[in-house]
């Protein structure tokens, strides 16, 4: 297809070649019977013809000199050839489109100037040719300003529906996210809760039947293999770019008075003892505050149940002017050799997206710390 595209590409040549000749060969046979005026008649001709090649590189240039070739012509006495107009008609087209409006309008003003002239007026049919001539010019001017206004309004529009559909991505994205964070620190915590409830009902209870104690080891592999089978959903969530409704949340998130609801439950299991230590200045905080702590909190007592099972774990929240501390440390063996899970990069990305800071290691007399750092502003105090 390149023949098509250099084809193409040298129209103006060409175009400024067949008008040219085809404007110069009508001129000299009007003035065979005027030998006197025909070399001028010629070269105006050709003069509204040959601007055609510079149609592409100076636009507004080449429709003003074909257009002063033409209104010198008539001012001469040379009746403009059809070639030329056809010639003038597609430059002041193209110069409509690719300048400017005022260029348009400077181009079209001498031939109304020329319409009001007494040149015009005293020659016979010479108004109603320079009304004709002013108005296929306006025209031509206005269809190619029009041409160029609805191209440029096409693709703002179709910026505006880029960013559009980015931004969407973008809050799609984030909304997956924290649908996946979400489905982790809850449905994990219970999930974990069923492993160790079976696996505690089948050690603590005296007497239980083999088949009771087979069910109960059922039971809790049945909750481990879906907390992987979870896992690996979740993972995908994280990395899926497909846009998909979003189910409103119908039930009030917890805050941080929750915790001691969420501490019950890590007693009643009896794997260990949960302390919740409070110092600082209490006062409630932004609702976004306190969900990140409440989930970071809730993420690492399912890992403290998970990695240090009958470990004791203290929870720390500390009120400081300027930010909330958050530790949660258990007294078990340390930090696993295994690779960290979606529950460390949770906490890491709910610390983050709330301003704050979060840093998880082994502790300095052992077993493992989570500590949060997150800001407050000065009016949620």
């Amino acid at each position: 297809m390149r023949w098509t595209a250099n084809l193409t590409a040298g129209w103006p040549w060409l175009g400024a070649v067949v008008l040219g000749v085809a404007a110069v060969a009508e001129s000299a046979v009007r003035t065979s019977e005027h030998p006197d005026v025909a070399s001028f008649a010629a070269l105006t001709a050709l003069a509204m013809a040959a601007p055609l090649a510079l149609a592409r590189l100076w636009p507004g240039i080449a429709a003003a000199l074909s257009g002063s070739a033409c209104l010198l012509g008539l001012f001469l006495g040379a009746f403009p050839p059809a070639a030329g107009l056809v010639a003038l008609t597609v430059l002041y087209l193209n110069a409509g489109i690719r300048r400017e409006p005022w260029t348009g309008l400077v181009l079209v003003l001498p031939f109304a100037a020329y319409a009001v002239t007494p040149v015009a007026a005293d020659r016979p049919g010479g108004r109603t040719l320079a009304v004709v001539l002013f108005a296929i010019t306006a025209l031509t001017v206005a269809g190619g300003a029009a041409y160029r206004a609805r191209g440029e309004a096409q693709r703002q529009a179709a910026a505006n529906q880029a960013v559009q559909d980015s931004l969407l991505e973008h809050i799609a994205r984030g909304e997956r996210a924290r649908i996946a964070r979400e489905l982790h620190d809850v449905v994990a915590h219970h999930i974990s809760l069923i492993a160790v409830q079976a696996e505690a009902a089948r050690l603590t209870t005296p007497g239980m039947p083999p088949e009771g104690a087979k069910r109960l080891v059922a039971i809790g592999d049945t909750a481990r293999t879906a907390l992987t089978e979870m896992r690996r959903l979740l993972g995908v969530l994280r990395e899926d770019t497909a846009t998909a409704p979003v189910t409103p949340v119908r039930r009030p998130q917890p805050t941080l008075q929750n915790l001691t609801e969420l501490l019950d439950e890590v007693r009643d299991l009896g794997s260990g003892s949960a302390r919740l230590i409070v110092s600082g200045p209490v006062a409630p905080l932004d609702q976004g505050i306190e969900l990140t702590a409440y989930r970071i909190v809730q993420e690492a007592l399912t890992n403290a149940r998970r990695h240090a099972a009958g470990a004791a774990v203290d929870v720390e929240l500390h009120y400081r002017p300027d930010a909330l501390l958050v530790r949660v440390r258990d007294s078990g063996p340390g930090p696993s050799v295994a690779a960290p899970g979606h529950g460390l990069a949770g906490m890491l990305e709910r610390a983050a997206m709330a301003g704050g800071q979060l840093i998880a290691g082994p502790g300095r007399t052992g077993g493992f710390v989570v500590e949060a750092v997150l800001p407050i502003a000065k009016g949620d105090q």
